[in-house]
């Protein structure tokens, strides 16, 4: 009888070595932790396979030098790196995030550019934004009060971990009984959520933030299948009373793919179900995970 694999809850790169996720850390002098200054992206495995491994590793390499830093790690070794943490903990399905971090400087001196940057991963089982019940019936979202930070101060596009103000609204969210929370930008215009970025459908055509938001990987693929479904989409602002008078609304995110919205600060969208074009782009989406031009295998030992 074999032994239980050490890695089955999950597999973290950390100190230049794969450990139990359980075991993995990060020394407290990190910049990363002491500073929130860090990068990070986040690539889901379906059905033993990486979705768009090669896009997502592009965003974090150019993201890791809008900060200023530079990874330990080539892109190869990354990818190599992030296979390996999956191959490990055995996980069909799963969460898998590459960071890189500030590091700490040695202990003369506050100066970033001293610091030397580092890189950790990790591999943990998938847990979706949205339950198979909760995407049949719809999500519930609500605006919140606090406005997202504008990115004048924090890069928006860069994959980041402040996130005060989204988890400030989260909070405010779920205290009105709704599933989740879209933060508005200094101008009283549609940005994002915790986590994933929002479209609405207004007379056919699909809308969504042009500012103020991440570039979210299933964004991008949301707008590209409207390009390859003749589904008319803008990326525009998106001032508030449109987004609440809107026909249909979806949510985007690497942790539940295209997720119905059917009610907005509880107003019921449409008969209260998900609309016909989110269905489209749920089903397209969906479709392309089969798609062998879009996926990485992974050699797991069995």
């Amino acid at each position: 009888m074999s032994a239980p694999n050490p890695f089955a809850d999950g597999c973290a790169y950390a100190g230049g070595d794969y450990v139990p996720i359980a075991q993995a850390g990060i020394p407290i002098r990190d910049f990363g932790f002491l500073r929130s200054d860090a990068t990070y992206d986040v690539i889901h495995v379906w059905n033993g396979a990486f979705f768009r491994l090669e896009v997502h590793l592009e965003r974090f390499f150019r993201n890791v030098e809008r900060l200023q830093m530079t990874c330990p790690l080539s892109p190869g070794d990354v990818a190599e790196t992030l296979i390996e943490c999956v191959r490990r903990s055995g996980l069909r399905s799963a969460y898998v995030e590459a960071i890189c971090t500030r590091g700490e400087p040695p202990v003369v001196t506050r100066n970033p550019r001293d610091a030397v940057n580092r890189f950790f991963a990790f591999a943990a089982p998938f847990v979706s934004y949205a339950d198979a019940d909760a995407k049949r019936r719809g999500l519930h979202l609500v605006v919140g009060t606090p406005r997202r930070i504008p990115p004048e101060s924090i890069d928006p596009t860069v994959k980041n971990y402040h996130w005060h103000d989204l988890t400030k609204g989260l909070f405010e969210a779920q205290d009105r009984g709704a599933d989740n929370v879209v933060l508005l930008d200094l101008n009283g215009n549609l940005t994002e959520g915790p986590g994933f970025n929002v479209f609405c459908v207004e007379n056919g055509k699909v809308l969504t933030a042009k500012h103020g938001v991440l570039d979210g990987i299933t964004r991008r693929t949301a707008i590209e299948l409207c390009a390859a479904l003749d589904i008319p989409c803008e990326e525009i602002e998106v001032p508030v009373a449109r987004f609440l008078e809107a026909d249909e609304v979806f949510i985007t995110s690497t942790a539940g793919g295209v997720m119905p919205v059917t009610r907005v600060e509880g107003r019921i969208l449409g008969n209260g179900a998900p609309g016909p074009i989110t269905q489209r782009l749920e089903e397209a989406y969906l479709a392309l995970h089969r798609d062998s031009r879009y996926l990485t295998p992974v050699p797991y030992d069995d």
